[in-house]
């Protein structure tokens, strides 16, 4: 599993090439076995492959988004947030599972936050993103998975790019030795 964690990195270019059915399902999959608080999961997802969809997810927001023009497949992930007060939590791990297991299935993908975005300065992205998707208001929008072949291979981290010094033991500050 870690060589999961020390590959996958964003993927920001994408291949033309469709994602598969199959790998589409085993990604929806691995989002809703996904654990959430009190077992609620609060999430509903969205697949878009539609050429024309993505482009309008693209646009969502100023910077970040622009990605979504040339992924093949995105996974819009909305939680209920009627159903659960940590719903952001919840569809933050979906959406890291969706990620993981594109890697594990040979994909590249890229998280576009969604939630607190601004389309312009009179919508939220949330609410663009609605409007575009015919949304029900009891679901916000967390994120923006974009999905596919990777165009690009990026190096993976290394040993020397993890910060032990960020770890403490017992108490904060109290160094953790790895040795």
């Amino acid at each position: 599993m870690l060589d999961i964690f020390y590959n996958q990195r964003s993927t920001r270019k994408f291949l033309s090439q469709k994602v598969e059915d199959q790998k589409v399902i085993k990604l929806l999959t691995a989002a809703m076995l996904a654990p959430s608080s009190k077992g609620l999961r609060p999430w509903e997802f969205i697949v878009v492959d539609n050429t024309e969809l993505l482009e309008k997810l693209a646009t969502s927001k100023p910077h970040g988004a622009s990605l979504l023009r040339h992924a093949p497949l995105a996974i819009i992930i909305t939680g209920d947030k009627s159903r659960s007060d940590v719903w952001v939590e919840d569809c933050s791990v979906a959406s890291l599972y969706i990620q993981l297991e594109a890697e594990a299935l040979g994909l590249g993908s890229c998280w576009v936050q969604i939630n607190r975005r601004f389309y312009d300065d009179d919508i939220t992205s949330n609410e663009y993103i609605h409007q575009q998707f015919n949304i029900p208001d009891r679901l916000e929008v967390l994120s923006v998975i974009g999905i596919g072949y990777k165009a690009v291979e990026r190096p993976p981290m290394s040993d020397h790019e993890i910060i032990w010094n960020k770890v403490s033991v017992n108490k904060f500050g109290d160094v953790f030795d790895k040795q």
